[in-house]
């Protein structure tokens, strides 16, 4: 059985590589094999999602085949399944002494941590404030491996490749042409990836890495909420450990060989909810005192039991972070609003989602931060935020235009969002789809500021129709002649806020041209003010 399940922890992790690499662009406007069908098996993302959202994507209905194999099987999903317990378990081997490895894998109380971690994320959700994408183990694998694995990944292999290339020695580039070419089709970015944030996530997940030097599989044991929840769910299983007291010599090998610190030495001490199923206490036992079976299930293991309190203190602490999290300036609603009866909010204008992007209210119950929608977009346009959403919106999506822009008949974000915070278009419907609006800086915009044409900006737009026309103007340049330039003006009701024209700007410092969120097609607070073309307004 340990054999059986270090094969399927291999499978398993190299499926979710190989669906990670195949979450990119791949020359076509489909990605037919996401990363994001791992949380089609997350019961956590689905019960969160649907408590937030109050639906779920039909896909993230898989995870009751999940929680009934739990229920049956115990906690098998830890230990067979997950891509992050694998990678912990790989990270977790220790030279200790084996009376120090006995020490440090026995059961510790605050491995109910994350029990009561888990209560919190799902009250949260309750009360509309999706917390949980930050802890789940899916969403910080892939946040981890796209916006900070990957890149630098991305950039040793150019940075190892490129000089060989451009070496006039044919040796060399007879390697390294065939090397890049492999890696160009079926592993590396379209192009090098950057992220804001890229740093600050790669070093969370540099100390979830270490913190296995500290514990055995530390993650597993005190944070994960998904183990939590599941180890709730097991505590009614059906699989139960059996040790045979007249065999067993107190060698405690089975308790230096526990993936999950769960005391299997006996049948009374064995904290249900904390055990993996690994067998390996089974393989590592010399007398063969131990073994698995079957049986009805009993009253749950006292050890883990959450206490009323707790769970007040946990259900508390979600109300007042819902609280924290909303007292947010840009959340102020004006007193006329609230005398006329309507929702208005202040908005930034940085903050310009993704096409596809739901109502932002619901876009932040929805959206789990797993970052699956900035690793495959062709253009690296999309970013995590920090601030541009508030506390509740920290590592949602945005685009910033002056990194990269929006492709016009791209729709691969909205093909890989796995609770459709980002809903699917067709390139028909990502036509139609406005993100912001662009506007002219007269006092950078070359025309306007420097008396000379320049008309890139034009060029690139890729609306059918230009949002970009032209007007002439009679200036005098700063030579004192009088000349004629062509100015740039916006048609709002082209210009869908793709960002293409601040990307390419000539002013590489700060563009003359910049785009905002106003106009964006999933809100209908965030417009307008006037009607530009018509005589009254909106």
């Amino acid at each position: 059985m340990r054999t059986a399940r270090r094969i399927s922890q291999a499978l398993f992790f190299v499926l979710f590589l190989f669906l990670l690499v195949m979450t990119e662009y791949k020359g076509t406007d489909e990605i037919k094999y996401p990363v994001k069908v791992f949380f089609d098996l997350d019961p956590l993302v689905a019960a969160s999602t649907f408590l937030a959202a109050h639906s779920v994507p039909r896909t993230l209905l898989w995870s009751l085949a999940v929680v009934l194999l739990t229920v049956v099987l115990g906690r098998f999903f830890c230990a067979w399944v997950c891509p992050l317990g694998t990678l912990n378990h790989l990270l977790s081997h220790s030279r200790r002494k084996s009376s120090e490895q006995i020490r440090r894998n026995r059961y510790d109380t605050r491995q109910a941590w994350k029990y009561i971690l888990v209560v919190f994320l799902l009250a949260a959700s309750a009360f509309g404030l999706q917390l949980t994408g930050f802890l789940d183990p899916f969403s910080v694998l892939i946040r981890s491996f796209g916006l900070a694995v990957s890149p630098v990944l991305n950039y040793l292999a150019r940075a190892a490749l490129f000089p060989l290339l451009a070496l006039d020695w044919p040796a060399a580039t007879a390697v390294a042409e065939p090397v890049f070419s492999f890696l160009r089709t079926y592993l590396l970015s379209f192009e090098q990836p950057y992220f804001f944030q890229g740093l600050l996530i790669g070093l969370i997940f540099l100390a979830i890495v270490l913190l296995n030097r500290l514990r055995r599989r530390f993650w597993c044991r005190f944070i994960c909420p998904l183990g939590a929840l599941l180890g709730l769910l097991s505590r009614i299983g059906f699989l139960r450990l059996v040790v045979d007291k007249d065999k067993c010599t107190n060698c405690m090998a089975c308790s230096r060989n526990c993936e999950g610190a769960c005391e299997p030495q006996s049948s009374e001490s064995w904290v249900r909810s904390e055990c993996m199923p690994c067998w390996n206490c089974v393989e590592a036992c010399p007398t063969q005192a131990i073994g698995f079976r079957f049986s009805l299930p009993r009253r749950a293991d006292a050890a883990v039991d959450l206490r009323r309190r707790a769970v007040v203190s946990s259900v508390a602490a979600a109300v007042g972070a819902v609280a924290l999290f909303r007292i947010d300036g840009r959340k102020v609603v004006p007193s006329s609003a609230v005398k006329e009866g309507r929702e208005s909010k202040k908005f930034n204008p940085a903050l310009i989602r993704p096409p596809g992007a739901v109502d932002e209210k619901e876009f932040l119950e929805r959206c789990i931060k797993c970052g699956e929608c900035m690793k495959v977009c062709i253009k690296n346009a999309i970013h995590p935020t920090l601030a541009e959403a508030g506390l509740e919106g920290v590592w949602t999506p945005y685009l910033k235009m002056q990194l990269g822009y929006c492709e016009y008949n791209c729709t691969l974000c909205g093909q890989v969002c796995p609770t459709q915070a980002i809903r699917k278009l067709s390139v028909e419907q990502k036509h139609e789809t406005k993100i912001g609006l662009a506007f002219f800086d007269t006092n950078r915009c070359i025309p306007y500021s420097m008396g000379r044409n320049c008309i890139v900006c034009e060029e690139v737009c890729p609306t059918p129709r230009k949002a970009i026309w032209f007007e002439e103007k009679e200036v005098v340049n700063p030579a004192g002649e009088l000349v004629t330039v062509k100015q740039p003006r916006i048609d709002p009701h082209l210009c869908i806020g793709c960002g293409i024209c601040e990307y390419v700007c000539p002013l590489a410092d700060k563009p003359g041209v910049y785009v905002t969120s106003i106009g964006e097609s999933r809100s209908p607070q965030n417009q307008l003010l006037l009607d530009v073309y018509g005589s009254g307004m909106t």
